[in-house]
């Protein structure tokens, strides 16, 4: 990245003079491509390099929300009484993100990422006392699963749609999300786990839909610069019933496909070696013949060797 950013400032010294507003886009993109837990780096680097503070200024207020909303970070508050997640759907204004476990609204500093105080949520912020027990046991059911599968994860669920709907016979959304991260730099490693599931209450049909994305990101940097950002997607159902009843099966249904993902994952980088890395080889040799690389044991080196020099005759 530093790499990148020292060539961009030779352009930028070159005999093409860009505007100002060239300038904030280019910095901005270097910005919110920053690796996970990394921003704050590249924008010391890009502060350094445009050696101008209200470029600079302008394209940071740009940058960072868009790049904390979308990395999912999580802020302590202020009294260390809790914690928010920044992302689209807690976002009730400006620089304010609501927290629904603590019913709190939190003021953010996007640019230094700290959250500067905070306030009680008012009740239009919050759902309904009907939406809410479904949000709350879905809520403790994530928690459990959270803190069983990722070290230091954080989640939030959220009501997206229907925040007004007091008793059944009316469709409400929900959305779980999950984040996770683990930021080594001294180590020359950053990684992070981001998963976010829509769940739509369909009460004409009576069942849930379930949609869920899952991204994984990972940036290795020492001697190199190896970064991985994997996407996936899928969908399912279930049947709508008791708050709790159903959260556990909301649960086991998230559980499962990150599951199965993560397993996809590690079986796919397990074969590296025997797919991807061998289709990088030549396809034909000199020779103009296929490799036979399911049976190797016919090849001796040795042999060639001995009847290439006659040795042994």
């Amino acid at each position: 990245m530093i790499k990148m950013l020292e060539e961009d400032e030779d352009f930028l010294e070159s005999e093409t003079q860009l505007t100002d507003d060239q300038k904030i886009e280019i910095a901005k993109w270097f910005l919110l491509n920053a690796p996970a837990g990394e921003i704050q780096y590249v924008a010391k680097d890009v502060r350094a390099i445009l050696k101008d503070e209200n470029i600079y200024k302008k394209a940071a207020e740009e940058s960072f929300p868009s790049y904390n909303k979308s990395h999912l970070i999580c802020l302590e508050f202020p009294n260390r009484s809790g914690d928010v997640l920044i992302t689209s759907f807690s976002e009730v204004d400006k620089d304010e993100y609501l927290d629904p476990r603590t019913a709190q609204v939190a003021r953010i500093d996007h640019v230094k990422q700290v959250c500067k105080d905070i306030r009680p949520a008012r009740d239009e912020e919050l759902p309904s006392a009907f939406v809410e027990e479904y949000r709350s046991a879905m809520d403790a059911e994530i928690m459990k699963y959270v803190s069983e599968t990722y070290p230091k994860g954080i989640c939030s669920v959220y009501c997206t749609k229907g925040k007004d709907v007091d008793e059944p016979g009316f469709d409400f959304e929900l959305v779980v999300v999950i984040s996770a991260a683990r930021h080594s730099p001294q180590n020359f490693c950053n990684g992070s786990w981001r998963s976010i599931w829509n769940i739509e209450f369909k009460d004409e049909i009576q069942s849930v839909e379930v949609r869920g994305e899952m991204q994984v990101g990972a940036h290795y940097f020492e001697e190199g610069n190896v970064q991985l950002d994997a996407k996936h997607e899928c969908k399912d159902t279930t049947l709508i019933q008791s708050p709790d009843d159903s959260a556990i099966s909301l649960v086991n249904i998230i559980r499962h496909h990150e599951t199965e993902y993560l397993a996809s994952l590690q079986t796919s980088y397990l074969k590296l070696p025997d797919t991807t890395f061998k289709d990088l080889r030549r396809k034909l040799p000199v020779t103009r013949t296929l490799f036979p690389w399911h049976n190797t044991a016919q090849f001796s080196l040795t042999r060639d060797i001995e009847k290439e020099l006659g040795i042994g005759k």
